[in-house]
């Protein structure tokens, strides 16, 4: 079930081009069952009707703050009140300016000084009037009095100017929404995740590596950061985007990984170790393109340092260690194996035998084993056995916190 379901989501709407790509927003929420409603300023309504957001969310739009036909006489109250989440998209400078000069002169901004309810601006509006000082001053008053402000997306205007001031695309605020929605179990917390595979390079154009895409470990990061904890993700090669607000550092090799784990390891109190390392590399690398013809038909390799091994020995009090495993057979001996080999708080072992789970695609179904127990999970979404996974994290954590104290 999405994290939108059965929500109230107030979708406040100002007079901007960038008003159409918030259609879609809408239509992206209603599609994920919340309960969307949506106040347009008069301005607003001269780019995109109100019936188009009736139609998208189901809801009546709402526009006049004395509309007799509506029946609601407090809808200004009503509105914020009763949303678990308010997004101004796009927020003119007009808009931005009402807001950070308490004005209440339409059903927009009377609503907002009503409410109490967490509200998101995003700003949409021609670069020089976004970079006006004006325009900064009144941003940082809506900072100042706990509004969130997610900031534009530079590039090519409608106006055919380029700078700051497009309003980002759905996938990039997506994240923000859903950590304002979701239960904040990790709050505090400090999570280290690795992804995605190395690359072991043999000269400069050739190297050893494997099939893993990094789709679990980006949907663990991005799930332990909904969840409010503070996420450091170690990504191995790939064009996965970087989710939420998460700090990446991207390697290449198993020894660059090693390097930025136990860089970060030592501050970090969950680690989850979903990379896919080489366990061996080249001995010797070519600098230059080795030909065809002179290929041999064998190669010396040399081991690579086992992170997640280092990590268990050096794991401290209090501190929560998640391996995955990729096997074809033997699940649970294998994993289990891992677990006390390796000092494991939990291991996910993903059977890589099935088209539909483990590398390259976006469904997986994991055999989660920790100390006490094993357990098949469900088969899902990455992103649903992601947070099925930090459930299990979040038990581990609250037993750290009980046996320390």
């Amino acid at each position: 079930m999405s994290v939108y379901a059965g929500k109230k989501v107030l979708v406040g709407v100002s007079g901007s081009i960038a008003a159409f790509k918030v259609a879609g927003w809408v239509s992206t929420l209603a599609k994920a069952e919340a309960r969307v409603s949506v106040i347009m300023t008069n301005s607003a309504t001269r780019f995109v009707t109100p019936l188009t957001f009736s139609a998208l969310s189901g809801e009546k739009t709402h526009v006049d703050m004395f509309d007799n036909e509506s029946g609601e006489s407090m809808a200004h109250i009503n509105l914020g009140r009763d949303a678990d989440l308010i997004i101004i998209a796009p927020a003119s400078a007009q808009t931005i300016a009402r807001l950070a000069h308490g004005l209440a002169d339409d059903l927009l901004s009377t609503t907002i000084l009503a409410s109490r309810t967490p509200v998101y601006i995003c700003p949409a509006m021609n670069s020089r009037m976004y970079s006006h000082p004006a325009t900064q001053e009144n941003i940082e008053k809506l900072k100042k009095f706990g509004y969130h402000v997610i900031d534009p997306q530079e590039g090519m205007m409608a106006c055919k100017e380029e700078g700051p001031g497009r309003l980002p695309e759905w996938e990039q605020v997506d994240d923000i929404f859903q950590r304002a929605l979701s239960r904040q179990d990790l709050s505090g917390q400090t999570v280290l995740v690795t992804a995605g595979p190395t690359r072991e390079p043999i000269d400069p154009a050739r190297f050893l590596s494997n099939r893993s895409s990094g789709k679990m470990g980006f949907a663990l990061a991005r799930a332990a950061w909904r969840r409010g904890a503070k996420v450091i993700l170690v990504a191995g090669p790939g064009s996965l985007p970087t989710p939420g607000n998460i700090e990446r550092i991207n390697v290449q090799t198993a020894l660059e990984m090693h390097e930025a784990v136990m860089q970060y390891a030592e501050k970090s109190t969950i680690i989850i170790k979903a990379a896919a390392v080489a366990d061996y590399r080249a001995k010797e690398v070519a600098s230059q393109k080795i030909k065809k013809e002179a290929i041999g038909t064998s190669l010396e390799l040399e081991k690579n340092p086992d992170i997640l091994l280092e990590l268990g020995r050096k794991k401290r009090d209090g501190q929560v260690l998640v391996g995955f495993a990729a096997e074809s057979s033997r699940l649970i001996e294998e994993g289990t194996r891992k677990l006390q080999a390796k000092n494991l708080d939990l291991i996910a072992v993903n059977n890589i035998s099935s088209e539909s789970t483990g590398f390259e695609v976006d469904t997986n179904q994991v055999l989660l084993i920790s100390r006490e127990k094993s357990e098949n999970l469900p088969f899902a979404s990455k992103e649903k056995t992601a947070d099925l996974i930090l459930d299990q994290v979040v038990q581990l954590v609250a037993k750290e916190t009980i046996s320390a104290n």
